[in-house]
């Protein structure tokens, strides 16, 4: 198809979810659009009225603009190619139907579920593939329509050459071919009268101008049935590019079980949109120079479809959360709370409303604790360190290494020395620990062991330079969790232990 301008279009149906792997596709058009000074399309496949449902459609669009994609035309924005909803096109699709008919290029098949069933069947057990006969193909058009008239119900199917070989260039699988005579006359409408996906997509993207169908190879197989289509209606062809699947890392379809797959859900597990948004444009594809990290701006300038990969695409968890670290790191501190700040409160460590003070707080913590994180929604976990503070979880070897000698002496000295200062902070606490040292003569882990245990009940974890000033500081606002400061954890470890 020659256009004066390249147009793409990212097709949906309103059926659940958006996906990884379609969430990839529309990212696909949208660079591809973008580079090219072209357009980009959203269009809603909305034919199937059983499991098509508007809320699906709110999400969609919701969950595309959350992921930072835009479209010059769609069922929100104004088009001179719209209605953008394949249902309120049934009037485009009924008279493109009515000139097939009328050219002898499509007909009535009065087949039923059950017959066409039991050709499907026949067809299995003879090892062949199942295809449609063709029986109701030569059947005169003035005696369809009486039988129309007589209330039967029928579908209309195209007419293809059930013969020889269909052969398209494809932009990422170069030359792919399909054997007619597998393919049969497939079904333009049902016999509801609704017009099937493949039949009326050929008509939306002839009639929409696209230019360049990209989409996923489990479409491939559709796209003979859709050349046929256009070729019957006498449509230039567009050009193809079939996108390779998404799997697992164990080269399984991407599912539920490998974790996350629905746009929304990286959203509430914590990942940043434009860190999916740089991920998603990794699968299947690589910059030329091997860089990882990429802006929307430089992803458009550096995507090219020819270096799009054939292979399967696999979705590597580890390497979003990479990612994420990247872009959550480089966050200003203040946008770095408040991303974070819905995490924290639906785990109840921080108030619904918040003032100055404690967004001030709240910026140290998330800026001191985000390095130890993957996403957002692991800092919860983080927090409790702070929140927390428990002793119950100490092992029998953390509990002995309390109960030393050592041990006793160093926190009874360190709870003294805390009732005599006003202020605890990092250096102060330097200067006590040389004092303990010295008026004990415990030293190196015996000193420092028995203080980690009674500030943090933790063996291991945040570094006390990091922790005191943030439990200090926090100890003195008001949260749903009193926060605990140190003088209150050692005075608390000591009851643990008497």
């Amino acid at each position: 198809m020659e256009t004066e301008k390249i147009r793409v279009r990212f097709a949906p149906s309103p059926t659940g979810l958006l996906h990884v792997g379609n969430a990839r596709t529309a990212l696909f058009n949208w660079l591809y659009a973008r580079q090219q000074g072209g357009v980009y399309i959203l269009r809603i496949e909305d034919t199937d009225r059983e499991r098509s449902a508007e809320e699906y459609e709110g999400k969609l669009i919701e969950d595309l603009r959350w992921l930072g994609l835009d479209w010059d035309e769609g069922p929100d924005v104004q088009g001179e190619f719209g209605p953008y909803r394949q249902s309120q096109r049934l009037e485009i699709y009924a008279s493109c139907t009515q000139q097939l008919l009328e050219e002898g290029k499509a007909y009535h098949c009065f087949c039923s579920p059950e017959e066409l069933e039991k050709e499907r069947k026949k067809a299995l057990k003879a090892g062949t593939t199942p295809v449609y006969s063709g029986k109701c193909r030569s059947l005169p058009r003035d005696k369809a329509q009486t039988r129309l008239a007589a209330g039967e119900e029928a579908s209309i199917r195209l007419k293809t050459p059930g013969r020889g070989n269909l052969s398209f260039t494809d932009l990422v699988r170069s030359k792919v071919s399909f054997d007619l005579a597998l393919v049969g006359d497939p079904v333009l409408v049902r016999s509801n009268g609704l017009p099937a996906y493949n039949y009326v997509v050929v008509i939306d993207d002839h009639r929409m101008q696209i230019s360049h169908v990209i989409r996923g190879e489990d479409h491939l197989a559709n796209t003979v049935r859709q050349i046929l289509t256009f070729q019957a209606l006498g449509y230039p062809l567009p050009q193809y590019a079939h996108l390779s699947m998404v799997m697992g890392e164990d080269n399984a379809r991407l599912s539920k079980r490998h974790g996350a797959t629905a746009v929304d859900q990286f959203g509430k597990d914590g990942i940043l949109p434009q860190a999916l948004f740089n991920y998603l444009a990794l699968l299947g594809w690589s910059p030329p120079d091997g860089q990882e990290v990429l802006t929307p701006a430089e992803l458009v300038k550096l995507f090219d479809l020819n270096r799009v990969s054939r292979s399967a695409a696999i979705f590597d968890y580890g390497k979003l959360h990479w990612l994420n670290r990247q872009y959550m790191k480089a966050l200003p501190p203040r946008e770095m709370a408040e991303t974070a700040a819905p995490f924290l409160k639906n785990a109840d460590y921080l108030p619904k409303a918040m003032n100055q003070a404690q967004w001030a707080w709240l910026e140290q913590a998330v800026s001191t604790l985000i390095e130890r994180v993957d996403t957002f929604a692991d800092l919860t976990e983080s927090f409790a360190l702070l929140f927390d503070f428990s002793l119950d979880g100490l092992d029998k070897d953390e509990k002995d290494s309390l109960q030393t000698e050592c041990a006793t002496k160093v926190l009874d000295v360190f709870a003294q020395k805390l009732k005599e200062i006003e202020r605890l902070d990092y250096e102060t606490f330097a200067t006590l620990t040389q004092e303990i040292k010295t008026e004990t003569g415990c030293k190196g882990r015996e000193l420092y062991h028995p203080l980690r245990l009674a500030l943090t009940g933790r063996s291991s974890g945040l570094d006390l330079d990091k922790l005191i000033p943030l439990v200090e500081s926090g100890a003195k606002l008001d949260f749903p969790r009193p926060l605990k400061n140190c003088a209150q954890r050692v005075a608390e470890t000591q009851a643990y232990l008497s």
